[in-house]
């Protein structure tokens, strides 16, 4: 009796031991699909933590006001070292009264060659014969560099934020922002540096170059530490 008294034992209590475990996988795969659930819920805006973006600002889920200015790029290797000396004395004395913080940004983003790919349609249509088919072969060469997106280009960005304690104070706030960001952007002018405030479409495309890896351009260089010296400046 008892030898089969101790299968009967062993057999119930497996089976309990199974049922136990089946009961926390199922548990355990409903607690996943639950988490899977709500992060799928997430919307774009909560995970780049944007709440809005009007009148040339952008408002963040944790009361944060960003406006963003662009900087055009200029060539200075085309300067002599008198027009460099003084570009460097002028945004110097420009922008030595600045109290703020303000974060500098050099994101790289494909160079839109489609007038140019316009223009060399637009003289195909009237070249002769011989240059017909150099400049079919030149569109199509350069059709293929514009969706490779080999060819990229340099852009400067400068934002500029303030933190919201009251929700009455978003509209002063945001103005107050924008002509600080008017301001700047004089300081650079007067350097002869072009620089203007983003709008609602750029700020969005600025924030693809961020957060979308399919704008984002990769580049074969390397960074060391340095630091900056200005020759020829007393």
């Amino acid at each position: 009796m008892d030898s089969l008294l101790f299968p009967i034992i062993m057999l119930t209590v497996t089976m309990a031991g199974g049922g136990i475990m089946l009961l926390f996988l199922k548990s355990g795969k409903k607690h996943v699909q639950t988490e899977g659930a709500n992060v799928a819920a997430r919307t774009a805006q909560q995970f780049i933590n944007v709440a809005d973006i009007r009148d040339k600002c952008l408002y963040t889920c944790d009361g944060m006001i960003f406006i963003y200015l662009r900087i055009h790029a200029v060539s200075i290797d085309l300067y002599s070292n008198a027009e460099k000396s003084t570009l460097i004395r002028t945004l110097t004395a420009e922008l030595s009264d600045i109290q703020y913080p303000f974060k500098f940004m050099a994101m790289s983003r494909p160079v839109d060659i489609s007038p140019l790919i316009g223009e060399m349609s637009h003289m195909l249509k009237e070249a002769e014969d011989k240059r017909k088919e150099l400049l079919r072969q030149e569109i199509l060469h350069m059709g293929s560099f514009a969706l490779s997106g080999e060819i990229v280009e340099r852009q400067f960005y400068i934002a500029l934020w303030e933190h919201v304690g009251e929700t009455d104070a978003v509209n002063e706030t945001g103005r107050e922002l924008q002509k600080r960001a008017a301001l700047l952007c004089e300081k650079f002018a007067a350097g002869g540096i072009m620089c203007d405030i983003l709008g609602e479409k750029e700020i969005v495309r600025l924030l693809n170059l961020v957060n979308n890896p399919a704008y984002i351009q990769t580049e074969d260089s390397e960074a060391f530490a340095s630091i900056p010296m200005l020759k020829g400046v007393m």
